[in-house]
């Protein structure tokens, strides 16, 4: 239970509703059990003769106690039940918010379809708990306090007779509730794997396609749902004991009852209407007892998933404000400088960038250009704060980036990855995206400095048209220019291009070049790319070696050098003679 114990700031903030449903469940119980009183007194009034008149008044309070006592056990699900949804729809939230929040590194670890999972099954089952495994715990400890004190009223020994069982039915609901737990938490482990093979098909099918394998996805599908589907046999056959088990240690009470409470009538220790009474009491009691297996039931998934939840809740922001964070800073210049820095992505692994220093002033560019791993990428993400320096400080206008509120600082920072990402929506809902408001105006604009309002144009319903899922239905070329465009809507003060002109020809790309040098007066940009006719007019050129600085300079300076960017330049000129000869 000390997972679900997490979930006290909910109930505090429902405790009205709460209170309101517990008063409801105490005038519907009180009503059920006076059922039984009622009863008792009318066989008494039977034995002795009683009128038409009486017994009909009997009738009527017999049918209108049990009206009210619907009534209010209507009033404890309006109440108990809907606070489960609104509860479900807090934590829903509060798990949204905390996932938005999780640094990149925590998504390289964890796949998608794990966190979906976490996201519906494992929130769903702990609203099981938070409604009716409440309410029925409610519940039956009330109707058990109150029925077995009118029992130990009408007859101490035979109530010590009914309840005799009860401890053995006891145990029996514990040791079935641990193996539950056992079983439901790897059910739910299986299924994040389904749910995460699900989402890889899904948004891998061009390459199942491609490949022709979709008979073994198929295959490899039906081998996780066969798992799946043991697993959950495996639960449904312990799940399967309670009822039975319920069933017989409540009829041995009931046989007990008669048989003792029989023999009481028979020697005038009690009376036939008691006797009834009794009996009544005790199937009244069934229900609690049974409600008792099945609330350990939903508890244990309930604490099962729990458990997974907050293994993601209780994961650090690590990357967010804290007190040293000055909230006067409202908007950035654009100089940028890296003091001695180093970063690894986790602690087990080597350094990618090692002791870095670096100085970009305001409106400069600069460009980075490396081999495959040299660490171009990594370094680029530790402005925006993607990722945290392992030592050394980065500054911007001379302030520490820990230091700048996170919002600030990656409003006025705008990356474009090689790899692009669209939304499943509207052109212009994607070029929009990062606008606090609608801007139909700008988006055009920068879709110009894109070299992308041509395409736009052509599209069958231009700024509206629909985007594909993840943008399937544009080109490389395409996605990679609305990225660009997107980043720039953002108006930033400094921009980082990260290889994003790799699928577009050179022709465009230095029409989109030419466009920027416009854009980006008095701002700062950042330049990667694996192309020498991409960088060479930039201010500053960095080469990266093993993630350290190996050369820096003019592209006239390099080239002078006969060092590794000399290289790359004279082996792509090389390159694209051998091209125009062909």
């Amino acid at each position: 239970m000390k997972n679900l114990l997490t979930l006290k700031k909910y109930f505090i903030k429902y405790k009205t509703k709460l209170l309101w449903g517990m008063l409801f469940i105490l005038i519907s119980n009180a009503m059920t059990v006076y059922l039984p009183i009622l009863l008792k007194d009318s066989i008494n009034e039977i034995q002795k003769n009683a009128t038409s008149s009486v017994l009909l008044n009997y009738a009527l309070l017999i049918v209108g106690t049990s009206i009210v006592a619907g009534v209010f056990r209507y009033l404890i699900r309006q109440t108990i039940i809907v606070v489960s949804r609104e509860i479900e729809y807090d934590l829903r939230g509060d798990f949204w918010e905390h996932i938005q929040k999780l640094p990149l590194k925590y998504f390289q670890n964890n796949s998608t379809g794990n966190i979906m999972s976490h996201a519906t099954n494992d929130i769903n089952a702990v609203r099981g708990f938070i409604g009716p495994a409440v309410m029925y715990s409610i519940d039956t400890v009330i109707r058990l306090v109150i029925v077995v004190a009118i029992m130990i009223s009408l007859n101490f020994t035979l109530t010590i007779y009914a309840l005799l069982p009860l401890p053995i039915l006891s145990y029996g609901v514990y040791r079935v509730g641990k193996l539950i737990h056992e079983k439901y938490t790897k059910i739910q482990e299986n299924f994040s794997q389904l749910t995460t093979r699900a989402q890889e098909n899904f948004s891998g099918i061009r390459v199942i396609k491609s490949y022709v394998r979709e008979a073994n996805e198929i295959k490899r599908w039906n081998e996780l749902s066969q798992e799946f589907l043991r697993k959950n046999m495996n639960l449904v056959r312990i799940q399967s004991l309670i009822m039975p088990i319920l069933t017989i240690i409540t009829g041995i009470s009931i046989i007990v009852v008669i048989w003792v409470g029989g023999i009481k009538v028979i020697d005038g220790e009690m009376n036939l209407g008691e006797m009834a009474a009794f009996v009544m009491y005790l199937s009244i009691l069934i229900w609690p007892v049974i409600a008792f297996g099945w609330v350990m039931n939903i508890i244990q998934q309930a604490e099962a998933s729990m458990k997974r939840l907050n293994k993601i809740l209780n994961e650090p922001y690590e990357i967010q404000d804290s007190s040293s964070t000055d909230l006067s800073v409202k908007e950035l210049k654009g100089e940028i400088e890296l003091r001695n820095v180093a970063f690894k992505y986790l602690n087990s692994l080597p350094e990618v960038l090692k002791d870095v220093n670096l100085k970009i002033p305001v409106g400069s560019t600069l460009a980075i250009v490396g081999h495959t791993g040299s660490g171009k990428t990594s370094l680029i993400n530790l402005i925006p704060r993607l990722y945290d320096v392992t030592s050394g400080e980065i500054f911007i206008d001379g302030k520490n980036v820990k230091d700048i509120p996170l919002d600030v600082l990656r409003t006025n920072v705008a990356v474009v990855q090689q790899e692009s990402f669209l939304f499943s929506d509207s052109v212009y809902g994607n070029l929009s995206y990062g606008l606090r408001e609608t801007n139909k105006l700008r988006v055009e604009e920068v879709s110009r400095i894109a070299n992308f309002d041509k395409d736009v144009q052509s599209f069958p319903n231009g700024y509206d048209t629909v985007v594909g899922e993840r943008g399937i239905t544009f080109s490389g070329g395409q996605k990679q220019r609305a990225s660009l465009a997107r980043a720039l809507a953002t108006n930033p003060k400094i921009l980082i291009l990260d290889d994003s002109f790799s699928a577009v020809d050179t022709h465009t790309e230095e029409e989109i070049l030419k466009n920027l040098k416009e854009f980006m007066k008095n701002r700062t940009s950042i330049i990667i790319s694996h192309r020498i006719s991409t960088v060479k007019d930039a201010d500053n050129i960095v080469v990266l070696d093993n993630g350290r600085i190996a050369e820096q300079g003019t592209h006239a300076e390099l080239v002078g050098q006969n060092g590794i960017y000399a290289e790359l330049h004279f082996k792509q000129l090389l390159e694209k003679e051998l091209e125009e000869l062909n």
